[in-house]
């Protein structure tokens, strides 16, 4: 893998690790944009959100549940949080592994 996530997921690289199982790896956002700042991926090398293979949805399930699971561990689930990707460099993907961020912990600002 020759993104700076697959360097990480490939213990290459350090991070702080929420959560991680054989397919799904969740760390906290070096660069936080809200006290809560997870970045949740696949392990697999998928691009983007449009490269999912029909072969990848239960991947793509397991960080749904994931992003749940930790919104409720950090206590975000009834204030709310967002949940987003960016697909291509127009939407601002600047790495290109999929990946989903989790934010939350303040009052966030409009989007568009």
């Amino acid at each position: 893998m020759s993104t700076v996530f697959g360097l990480i997921i490939e213990g290459k690289l350090p991070c702080t690790k929420v959560y991680e199982s054989a397919r799904v790896l969740a760390i906290e956002d070096i660069h936080p944009v809200a006290p809560v700042h997870i970045l949740i991926m696949p392990k697999k090398a998928i691009k983007d959100f449009q490269s999912i293979e029909p072969a990848d949805w239960p991947i793509i399930q397991e960080m749904f549940q994931v992003a749940q699971q930790i919104a409720e561990e950090k206590g975000l689930d009834e204030e709310g949080y967002r949940l987003l990707t960016n697909n291509g460099p127009n939407a601002g993907q600047v790495v290109f592994h999929l990946h989903f961020h989790l934010i939350g912990g303040k009052v966030l600002g409009k989007i568009g």
